[in-house]
């Protein structure tokens, strides 16, 4: 028997809207490196959701390039970032941020999330040239356990940033979920007003491959494709990707699968909770960290794969639960009745 997987957003390959679009427009002779007819197409559809012209999009093939390319295009050679512990960039990137040059400056975090205390304490220790300068912030939304940064959070950190020349960037991997939320008040045109630079996620809310770079500090527009073709992100068959977040943003495409998989994480969700076990983090986003006795979780493993993330004691660890764009609501309620039985 194959098991179902919760163990991520990307097992499933893409949806049937970007099939078929890429289908239609296969046999078209187009121009190279996102110069194409639909790369633009997606950017004015992605400058619309966000409602502000005056950004530069670029769309890269993944999280990791994204955030090594926009990273260390942004800092000077001297300059570290600011992450919390739980960071993408610190724990799931095989120290790629590190292998350009750039020190990770690492906070404490439980949540996932960092707070402008935790900037400040990091601009203290860097006293004089002799210490790794902060240059920028990184934060994702959602973050690595889950949890949402609310508007009040963002402002903050966005006033703490600018009032000390720092960089904002926000990681967006899974930021459809973020924002498709119940909890959250953010909207896209928050993202614009608040951040120097963010991305948008397509590989892990229903495209194939591929981020969107959405830079919106002048500063770090300057020269942003030279980075990218020296780091091999900029591809000759652009078109691939600006055809997937075309369909992604021509209409709702993008929110209305974000919605789906978070609908699918909440079931789980609150049918763990009835059951009366205890989460990790605040279920928030379309990852789930509940806690679960170790005899359930080797049950539960005999037919679904999830991480289990952390060992909470000799009996009780927390596990990892990831609903997607694609995943089955039959298969969701099957999972909930062996968690009840």
């Amino acid at each position: 028997m194959q098991k179902y997987s919760f163990r991520n957003d990307y097992s499933e390959g893409m949806h049937p809207d970007m099939i078929a679009a890429l289908s239609a427009t296969n046999l078209e002779q187009q121009q190279g490196y996102s110069e194409d007819v639909y790369c633009e197409k997606a950017r004015t559809a992605i400058k619309e959701k966000i409602g502000n012209n005056d950004t530069d999009i670029h769309f890269v093939s993944g999280g990791t390039q994204a955030n090594a390319i926009v990273i260390t295009s942004a800092l000077k050679s001297f300059e570290g970032v600011i992450c919390a512990t739980t960071g993408h960039i610190n724990v799931h990137e095989t120290g790629a941020i590190e292998a350009t040059g750039h020190k990770i400056l690492l906070v404490s975090s439980e949540d996932g999330k960092v707070k402008p205390s935790d900037i400040i304490a990091e601009i203290n220790k860097a006293e004089d040239h002799h210490m790794v300068r902060p240059g920028m912030v990184y934060i994702s939304n959602s973050t690595e356990v889950g949890t949402i940064y609310s508007k009040n959070e963002l402002t903050a950190l966005s006033a703490v940033c600018k009032s000390h020349g720092l960089y904002l960037y926000m990681d967006g991997a899974r930021l459809g979920s973020a924002l498709c939320s119940e909890d959250n008040d953010l909207t896209m045109s928050d993202l614009a007003g608040l951040c120097d630079v963010f991305y948008i996620g397509g590989t892990k809310n229903g495209a194939m491959m591929g981020e969107a770079i959405v830079i919106v500090n002048d500063s770090l527009k300057k020269d942003f494709n030279y980075h990218l073709k020296q780091r091999g992100a900029l591809l000759s068959k652009g078109r691939l990707m600006g055809i997937q977040f075309m369909e992604l943003f021509k209409e709702n495409l993008f929110f209305e699968l974000a919605t789906h998989a978070n609908k699918m994480s909440k079931k789980i969700a609150d049918a763990i909770k009835a059951k009366g076990y205890a989460f990790l983090t605040k279920p928030q986003s379309n990852q789930l960290f509940p806690i679960l006795p170790l005899k359930l979780i080797a049950k539960l493993s005999e037919k679904y794969e999830f991480y289990t993330w952390k060992k909470m004691d000799d009996e009780h660890a927390a596990v990892r639960l990831v609903c997607s764009w694609a995943s089955k609501e039959e298969k969701v309620n099957e999972f909930i009745e062996d968690i009840c039985k």
